[in-house]
């Protein structure tokens, strides 16, 4: 599964997850921040890769709205309140778990949440 750190994550979060072998890149590593929500989707999904994000609000409406679009969306992965954003090891610790629980990617247009759960491995 390949991760995008949607600018609400620190980049430190992609780091530590490479280092444990994931595929993750953040906004900031690729000179995107201040760009809008649909077009961080957009450039997620370009690039195959599912979007990580605290922001629940804007990416639901997001993803319903890129499905009544059929644009391309390669999934959205909310990091859930009880999963510090600013834990960069326990973040990343939760994406190679769920990476773990997810071999296949998540289908297109799927919406899931990382939990602390996920920082159990």
């Amino acid at each position: 599964m390949r991760f995008y750190l949607d600018e609400d994550l620190s980049d430190r979060i992609a780091r530590i997850a490479r280092e444990a072998g994931l595929d993750v890149i953040s906004s900031l590593e690729c000179g995107r921040n201040k760009l809008p929500d649909d077009e961080q989707l957009h450039l997620a999904a370009q690039d195959g890769r599912c979007l990580v994000t605290v922001n629940a609000d804007d990416f639901v409406q997001l993803t319903m709205d890129f499905f009544a679009n059929n644009w391309p969306h390669r999934g959205v992965l909310i990091v859930a309140r009880s999963l510090a954003p600013n834990g960069f090891a326990g973040v990343a610790r939760a994406l190679a778990t769920f990476a773990e629980e997810h071999p296949d990617d998540l289908p297109d247009y799927a919406l899931d949440y990382l939990t602390a759960r996920h920082r159990r491995r």
